[in-house]
């Protein structure tokens, strides 16, 4: 063979050895990652050293191979307990992820979930946007509404629950690190809310007296230097919600939650010409196509998204950006266990303009859910600070929860003394 023919080869069998190579350690890699036995550190110097040592000069594009190609989604598994529902999601390397599906029909929920696993066998976890859409956009004809997003966003906050693990970091790592310290929550001895249920079309004297006067001793109780806000539920219809507005100014309302039922921007836009105070949006608000109009029409002044409704941590964190466009910020909505809300704490540590996070211990069935985050005397949760979403299950606790079906939460409360329906 001549001397060029033998160098040509030389330098193919080479190349082909060193893109070989690369695959392999990735692989490795990544079994190393989910066993322990690499950390991240190592993997973060050693790893991109050697990678860049063997990368052919030719094929830059080695240099960024992505060394989780081998992990694959295999399993899920969706257990209801009370009215929550939890995800897990398991990969053929053993690494796992936890979410959970809030406020829908928990059978319904979960049969859903095992439904939409179908278009997520096999697939590569770490491609949360990818998968998003995939499921999103699965069928014309599901595509948004609270059975998919709901769903969707318990499958989500899985899916950044294995990434993180993969690479060892908290989920707010990956969305672009915290950028604050620490997180206000409410209710606490500084800030409480107020709410309310079903009235009638337009208030009376005594009515107006019973609100203002619940109004005033939240006021009492936080003190001048602390939080009130009022919820109206989607229950006060606008002329008593004008009316109200009007006369609990004196005690400064951070904000009024839910104005108005979801469908008519005209009714928000008429209730932010009458209201002075702040108004939060956003609780049925699922995706950024619905939270828009109401920053174009300047009827959102905070948006109280719920990251177990928006469709998860991928939905919610795109919502907190369209709200930095226009100066409105976040102050999100969330009624789950302390798995939903922790996913919701990692997003609510990585964007811009944050207000106030909900969040209510109780929600949690003891002993199921352990998370590493606290809150301090002055109401400031502490940043999770474990790989993934940093929230552990216990399985058996889930199992023997599990055997004890809770009823679907059907309304109670919607009702007026005439007997008719009425929104809540």
């Amino acid at each position: 063979m001549p001397a060029q023919e033998r160098r040509t080869d030389s330098k193919r069998l080479s190349s082909n050895s060193r893109r070989e190579w690369l695959a392999n350690w990735g692989t490795l890699a990544t079994g190393c990652l989910a066993t322990g036995c690499l950390t991240t550190g190592a993997f973060g110097a050693a790893a991109a050293v050697e990678m860049a040592r063997a990368a052919d000069a030719t094929a830059p594009g080695s240099q960024v191979l992505d060394r989780t190609t081998s992990i694959k989604l295999t399993r899920l598994t969706a257990t209801p307990v009370a009215r929550k529902v939890f995800l897990k999601l398991e990969t053929n390397l053993g690494v796992t992820g936890w979410g959970e599906i809030d406020q829908l029909e928990t059978k319904v929920a979960a049969t859903l979930a095992q439904s939409l696993f179908e278009l997520l066998n096999g697939e590569n976890p770490t491609r949360i946007e990818y998968l998003w859409q995939k499921i999103y956009r699965s069928h014309r004809d599901m595509r948004g509404g609270p059975f998919m997003t709901h769903t969707l966003a318990g499958i989500d906050m899985a899916l950044w629950d294995i990434t993180g693990k993969l690479w060892g970091v908290p989920v707010h790592r990956l969305l672009g690190g915290p950028a604050r310290d620490k997180v206000l929550m409410y209710p606490t001895a500084k800030a409480t809310k107020v709410g309310a249920g079903p009235q009638p079309f337009s208030a009376t004297p005594q009515l107006i007296e019973q609100h203002v006067r619940n109004i005033e001793n939240a006021r009492k109780q936080v003190g001048p230097d602390g939080i009130v806000m009022f919820d109206a539920h989607c229950a006060l219809p606008p002329p008593f919600l004008i009316q109200l507005a009007a006369a609990i100014k004196p005690f400064d309302v951070l904000y009024i939650e839910e104005p108005a039922v979801p469908g008519n921007i005209e009714v928000f836009k008429r209730l932010k010409q009458h209201i002075p105070i702040p108004l939060a949006v956003g609780e049925q608000a699922r995706t950024i196509w619905d939270v828009i109009t109401y920053l174009q029409e300047g009827c959102a002044d905070i948006l109280q998204v719920d990251c177990a409704h928006t469709g998860g941590i991928s939905q919610m964190r795109k919502i907190a950006t369209l709200g930095e466009a226009y100066q409105v910020p976040l102050a999100p909505h969330c009624v789950t266990s302390d798995l939903g809300a922790t996913a919701s704490l990692h997003v609510s540590a990585a964007i811009p303009l944050f207000l106030i996070h909900e969040y209510y211990p109780s929600i949690s069935p003891p002993g199921l859910v352990r998370k590493d985050w606290t809150i301090d005397k002055d109401g400031y949760a502490s940043l999770p600070s474990l790989p993934g979403i940093g929230c552990e299950i216990d399985e058996g606790k889930l199992a023997e929860l599990a055997k004890n079906p809770s009823p679907p939460e059907w309304p109670t409360r919607g009702r007026l003394p005439d007997g008719s329906i009425s929104d809540y």
